[in-house]
């Protein structure tokens, strides 16, 4: 039996794989990104690869760890690369014998009243004993459970990309959300001082309308710039309550307060990746995975095809029966049997060619998604790098615009203080200065913003350094 087996052997190594071999597809990269700016810096060694330091917040860097090791998405998807190693396991455990051992005890009793007695000397009642060992072993001619492996290890790599691809996405929406929340938390101290502001003029007016030195109408139109200015207060609280709770959701924890650091001013803004296009189909994990995905669904097309062959397999037994136990395990008691069951598949009625269809066909929209894939990537980093000239832009004009405005309204003051106009010209400039502020913290936000974009879509070498950390730090169940 050890030659068969090692003829069997031999035979499986000389053997072809059906169906087709992986080949990466050809595609068409830009030259180079259209918005490339000329101070992007080149791609740095992976050792620089937590981007939102850069920020130069530490609150910031602990929220990022601290998703990194509870937020429950990516604890699922560490799961499912756990799930998938497993089903790799078993896909090429079949390449392997499978070895059994069994034993058995049964005790028989025959009626000794039948129509059909037993004959003299013969025992109505027995005892039997067994110890055997069982083997099988699919011999792989054809490949098939070689491409079930392959198929298998492609899917398991696809689901660590798509974990890889979950801590892309959480690093930067919590990046995002705490820089939305610093904007959020400057709008209303704004909103705040406005109000404080305003409410001291009007208690300046209410004083002078008292002693006859203003109109009523003066004193009624500062009153409601007040009342407008309180009427934005409970909109910002909302929305930094909100904010929270949103952020706690991706560090995993129930709603609440959370801590901060630098102020939306004291962020500093990170500086801008470089790189090539071509770059982004060994940067951006979900690239990776669907490539992977693609690998899989090729391997499929061999698993199919090989239904078409022989299913050939090696079965043996050995071990040893006795009516006594003191008997089970001598020579006499020994029984052994080995067996080359072969299976041919004559007429499915096209199944078996319905089932390869079905593979190409899921081959075909594999290759179209991971072809889709690399130009989504494109489009976003392209998307990202106009996001973040133009937030630039914007924000030297807010600036601008926002210093003009105090200008206008220290000018609109002294003139109605010098009686030169109506109080409508300081309530206006007053009106269009709030409204600038608020702006212009919008677009320190939108830049911030555009920039973690732009990490985002050029993914790197941080995303794994960064899934390394959710590996050794998370908590899942």
């Amino acid at each position: 039996m050890r030659r068969l087996i090692l003829c069997a052997a031999g035979a499986i190594l000389a053997g072809c794989m059906v169906g087709p071999d992986y080949r990466r597809p050809r595609t068409d990269s830009p030259a180079g990104w259209r918005a490339a700016t000329p101070d992007a810096r080149e791609v740095l060694p992976a050792v620089e690869v937590r981007w939102w330091e850069q920020f130069g917040d530490p609150v910031l860097n602990d929220l990022v760890a601290t998703a990194l090791g509870e937020n429950k998405e990516l604890q699922l998807a560490a799961l499912r690369v756990e799930e998938f190693a497993a089903r790799y396991g078993i896909a090429r455990a079949d390449l392997y014998p499978q070895v059994g051992a069994g034993a058995g005890y049964a005790h028989q009793k025959s009626t000794e009243r039948g129509g059909n007695p037993l004959p003299a000397g013969y025992k109505s009642s027995l005892d039997s004993f067994s110890a055997t060992l069982n083997a099988s072993w699919e011999l792989d001619f054809w490949g098939r459970i070689r491409r079930s492996g392959e198929a298998a290890r492609a899917q398991l790599l696809a689901t660590e990309e798509g974990r890889q691809a979950v801590v892309l996405s959480l690093v930067s929406s919590v990046a995002a959300a705490y820089v939305n929340l610093r904007n959020l938390d400057r709008q209303l101290e704004i909103s705040r001082q406005t109000a404080d502001s305003r409410r001291k003029t009007l208690e300046m007016f209410e004083q002078r309308y008292r002693g006859g030195v203003i109109s009523e109408m003066e004193l009624t139109q500062t009153k409601i710039l007040y009342e407008d200015s309180l009427a934005s207060i409970p909109q910002f609280e909302k929305a930094v309550a909100q904010q929270e709770n949103g952020l706690n959701l991706l560090l995993g924890r129930n709603p609440g307060p959370l801590p901060r650091s630098r102020t939306m001013d004291q962020l500093l803004a990170p500086s801008i990746p470089g790189g090539i296009p071509s770059e982004l189909l060994t940067r951006r994990p979900d690239i990776r995975q669907a490539e992977q995905t693609l690998i899989a669904a090729n391997a499929q097309i061999g698993i199919a095809r090989a239904a078409y062959f022989p299913t050939i397999s090696l079965t043996g037994m050995f071990g040893s029966a006795s009516a006594e136990l003191t008997d089970l395990f001598t020579g006499p008691a020994r029984i052994w049997s080995v067996s080359v069951p072969v299976s041919v598949p004559i007429f499915t009625a096209g199944k078996i060619a319905a089932t390869v269809s079905v593979s190409e066909s899921q081959r075909d929209q594999a290759l179209i998604s991971y072809q889709k894939a690399i130009q989504d990537a494109f489009r976003e980093v392209e998307d990202a790098l106009v996001e973040q000239g133009t937030a630039r832009q914007q924000l030297a004009v807010r600036r601008t615009q926002r210093e003009d405005l105090e200008k206008y309204l220290r000018l609109a003051t002294a003139r109605y203080d010098n009686g030169y106009s109506s109080y409508l010209e300081v309530l206006d400039a007053e009106r269009n200065l709030f409204s600038a502020q608020l702006s212009y913290v919008q677009g320190q936000a939108a830049l911030l913003q555009a920039l973690i974009n732009l990490y985002k879509a050029m993914g790197g070498g941080w995303v794994g350094d960064a899934a390394g950390s959710a590996v050794r730090t998370g908590a899942a169940p």
